[in-house]
């Protein structure tokens, strides 16, 4: 049954439930708008034209979505949309097909993180903890609008940082969508902008020096001789705790980074200072045939979980807001404060900028380990400690017994 009015809020609202079917009203202020009311009393507007011949009935929202108004506005959308020889139904057919943003994560995430970044795992985790909302959408139904709503509500749950990182995964993603799902659509990450991002400038202060040698001579001399290690040869804690016997020439004083363990993917040489070679060739003499020169002791490969006894030392130094890789900041930084020169210190830190490069290529290694020398020898001495055989020792104090050092990583 099929009859025609005007449309008007009191009119559609009017309309009884027809018993065990459903009946279709015709607007006679807009042609093709219809309104559908089933035997349960829902309502639902369409629009109705013919298309190629064939009568098409596009769904346009229930009463409760759409006011009379925009009901009309929705048909006369649909109605430019087949005007200009568009297929409505097809797109909306097509829509359902197109991939969500879960499907291309997984080709994204096999495809290209995991073959060509080191730092997948990290990527992983964004999205894991970050991208749950946009997940199941279609390609096209996450827009710049639609980014940059979820932009910002990453950044109040999670901060600013956290959100440009997840904005920069997202853009990578779209980047590869064609390729990887066939979506040729925009990249809706353009134009939403970045949280502005401040470096971060901390580092171990002279006055917190012995604080933090202090708390780090209570620990067992695996931990000493890692965190040292961190500080005095200012690399990445990844790259201190991969280091392999095979990569260090205790003769030279020098360890060789191979790209593949650097954050550039490019090899590097590490000029060993003193303390830094004197702790590696007391590792050596224990290594117990592992080829890594920190061994996990409960299985096979290097040490990877180090936060907990990062965080035993932070609490015991009472020292606030420092991370490990503030290590790396503290040799450079002490460096700087020295003197040394930007190009020596991009140097000792295995830096890779292509401007520094050009300069880098022209320096001596024993500079750079001279650099390093006198900064870490600066640290030891403005803590009161000295470094020897028997790991970390006051230089007021006599050599303190290592009660319990059983030499092994926790995990």
């Amino acid at each position: 049954m099929v009859t025609t009015f005007v449309f008007t809020e009191a009119s559609v609202s009017a309309l009884k439930p027809p018993p065990n079917r459903r009946e279709y009203h015709k607007d006679s202020k807009f042609p093709g708008l219809q309104v559908c009311v089933t035997s349960t009393g829902a309502k639902t507007y369409y629009f109705v034209k013919r298309v190629s011949g064939k009568p098409k009935r596009l769904w346009l929202g229930t009463t409760e979505q759409l006011s009379v108004v925009n009901a009309r506005k929705a048909a006369a959308k649909q109605a430019s949309k087949i005007a200009d020889g568009a297929d409505p139904q097809s797109e909306r057919r097509a829509r359902r097909k197109e991939p969500t943003l879960a499907d291309l994560w997984a080709i994204y995430l096999e495809m290209h993180a995991k073959r060509q970044k080191k730092t997948w795992k990290d990527d992983k985790r964004l999205y894991e903890n970050c991208l749950n909302d946009l997940h199941a959408k279609r390609l096209s139904a996450v827009t710049q609008n639609v980014v940059a709503k979820w932009h910002g509500t990453v950044a109040k749950d999670h901060g600013p940082i956290q959100a440009n990182r997840c904005k920069a995964l997202l853009s990578s993603m779209f980047s590869k969508a064609s390729a990887a799902v066939g979506y040729i659509g925009p990249n809706p990450c353009r134009g939403v902008a970045s949280f502005p991002e401040h470096s971060r400038e901390r580092f171990l202060l002279p006055v917190e020096m012995s604080a933090f040698f202090s708390a780090l001579a209570a620990e067992p001399a695996y931990w000493q001789a890692f965190f040292l290690l961190c500080l005095f040869t200012g690399c990445r804690k990844g790259n201190v705790a991969s280091m392999e016997w095979v990569e260090v020439d205790l003769e030279n004083a020098l360890w060789h980074i191979p790209g593949g363990k650097m954050k550039n993917g490019r090899s590097t040489t590490i000029a060993l200072c003193a303390p830094a070679l004197a702790i590696l060739k007391t590792r050596h003499e224990g290594k117990n045939g592992s080829p890594y020169v920190f061994p996990v002791t409960n299985r096979e490969g290097p040490v990877i979980h180090v936060q907990k006894a990062w965080e035993r030392i932070m609490d015991r130094a009472k020292l606030q807001n420092l991370h490990i890789h503030d290590l790396r900041r503290t040799q450079g930084s002490w460096q700087a404060a020295m003197g040394i020169s930007l190009a020596i210190i991009g140097k000792s830190l295995g830096h890779a900028d292509l401007k520094s490069t050009q300069v880098y290529a022209r320096l001596q290694l024993d500079p750079v380990r001279d650099a390093v020398s006198r900064a870490s020898n600066s640290m030891i001495h403005t803590a009161g400690f000295k470094i020897g055989s028997n790991g970390m020792e006051l230089l007021t104090a006599e050599p303190r017994k290592e009660a319990g050092d059983n030499d092994t990583q926790e995990q």
